[in-house]
């Protein structure tokens, strides 16, 4: 089962005097590229989050958000009384004004709030921990339904391909036989006496270097081969892309041998189905 490299995945933690929301959002991407937001007090958990995210997610360009907003009256900002009520003697001294404006203006000089680096509570953290697995259980849900469309739009247009690559099969012996009158046709219109057996020797050779019937063989293989990967356990979108690669050489080959105007058509037809599913396997995991 294939999934996608989009994905979202949110979750919200509540806790007693704080409110803590986890998002995680991922795009394609060749590798994994990981940019991580978070308060600098839960900073040093971040190493272990990064493994946690790369483990579950693989692959893609992922961003993930972890916000705190307070929702209680615990602070670890407090106010320096001692270093403003300095502000507010010194202020006298040079100004007239009454105490409430000494104290707006005291409170905006330097050193006036401290900030107290907070310790992380290990049982908080597990609850964090606890919700940021529950978001990138969600990204893996959302990952995977788009997964099924993609796979759905796969074999649509795999099942087009081998429609064409039938109409190939069964227009071939007319090609054959098209280009063993155009030849005979062109010997006729040099009026030239030909030997039949030397004649039909240089048809043989003509011919065999525009024979497909290894290349329709190796397309059909590919084709099934690619269908099967899709229904694995495991999702692979570089191996579903060799393969996409492999299913390109054959229909070009094939394209290049045909010499023959309805089947360059059909040629034509394939390599658009195989640009779309080239462009949809970016997108897969």
């Amino acid at each position: 089962m294939i999934h996608s490299m989009t994905g979202y995945g949110k979750s919200i933690l509540q806790l007693p005097t704080k409110k803590i929301t986890i998002e995680v959002k991922s795009l394609n991407s060749k590798n994994l590229d990981l940019n991580a937001r978070m308060p600098s007090i839960y900073r040093d958990k971040e190493l272990s989050l990064r493994k946690l995210i790369g483990k579950e997610l693989e692959r893609g360009k992922i961003d993930f958000s972890l916000y705190v907003e307070m929702t209680g009256e615990e602070s670890s900002t407090q106010l320096n009384k001692t270093v403003v009520k300095q502000y507010i003697k010194q202020l006298r001294d040079i100004v007239d004004g009454d105490e409430t404006e000494l104290l707006k203006m005291a409170v905006r000089f330097p050193d006036t709030l401290n900030t107290e680096r907070e310790d992380i509570d290990e049982d908080e953290w597990e609850a964090i921990l606890s919700e940021v697995k529950v978001a990138l259980k969600n990204i893996g849900i959302y990952r995977l339904d788009e997964g099924k469309a993609l796979e759905t739009d796969f074999k649509i247009r795999l099942s087009n391909i081998e429609s064409l690559l039938n109409q190939v099969i069964a227009m071939d012996p007319e090609r054959i036989e098209g280009v063993r009158e155009r030849l005979r046709k062109g010997v006729e219109e040099l009026k030239e006496k030909v030997d039949e057996n030397r004649f039909e020797q240089e048809l043989v050779y003509y011919i065999e270097k525009f024979d497909i019937t290894e290349e329709k063989v190796r397309l059909k293989n590919h084709l099934d081969y690619f269908n099967s990967a899709l229904d694995s356990a495991d999702s692979n979108g570089k191996k579903l892309g060799f393969i996409a690669q492999e299913i390109g050489r054959e229909v070009n080959t094939i394209g290049s041998k045909s010499n023959y105007a309805p089947m360059q058509q059909l040629v034509v037809q394939m390599k658009d189905e195989l640009e779309k599913i080239k462009e949809q396997l970016l997108n897969v995991l």
